[in-house]
C-alpha cells in the first residue's frame, strides 16, 4: 500500500483567492475564446463556485481515513493467465511477403 499522508485539519475554510472579470477575459483571450460581459460575468461566478467547493472539500479532517479507489469494498475478478491459444507465429510469417529474423518486413514510406 502506498503511504498516504492526510491534510492537517483546518478550523476554518481555507482562504481562496477568487477570480477576477480581468482574469476570465485573460484566460478566454488566452484559449482563443469569444467572449461578452454577460458570458463573462456568469463564467466567473461558476468558477469562484468551484473553488470555493475546492476550499470546502480540503477542509475536511481526512486524518485516519484509508485511501480507495472504488466507494464500495469490492474486487476485480481476474481469470487466469493462462495461454488458450496455439502459437502460430510460423504460419502468419509463411504468408507475409517479406519476413527476416522472425520479424515482418514494411516498404520504406518515409523517406
Amino acid at each position: 500500500m502506498i503511504p498516504y499522508a492526510a491534510p492537517i485539519f483546518k478550523a476554518s475554510l481555507p482562504v481562496f483567492m477568487a477570480l477576477t472579470l480581468d482574469d476570465v477575459r485573460r484566460v478566454a483571450h488566452l484559449a482563443r475564446v469569444a467572449i461578452d460581459d454577460a458570458e463573462a460575468r456568469a463564467v466567473l461566478s461558476q468558477l469562484n463556485d468551484v473553488f470555493r467547493l475546492v476550499a470546502e472539500m480540503q477542509a475536511v479532517d481526512t486524518a485516519g481515513v484509508e485511501p480507495m479507489s472504488h466507494a464500495l469494498d469490492v474486487t476485480q475478478r481476474l481469470r487466469a493467465d493462462a495461454v488458450t491459444e496455439a502459437d502460430q507465429h510460423a504460419a502468419f510469417q509463411s504468408v507475409a511477403p517479406h519476413v527476416e529474423g522472425d520479424l515482418y518486413l514494411v516498404p520504406k514510406v518515409i523517406e
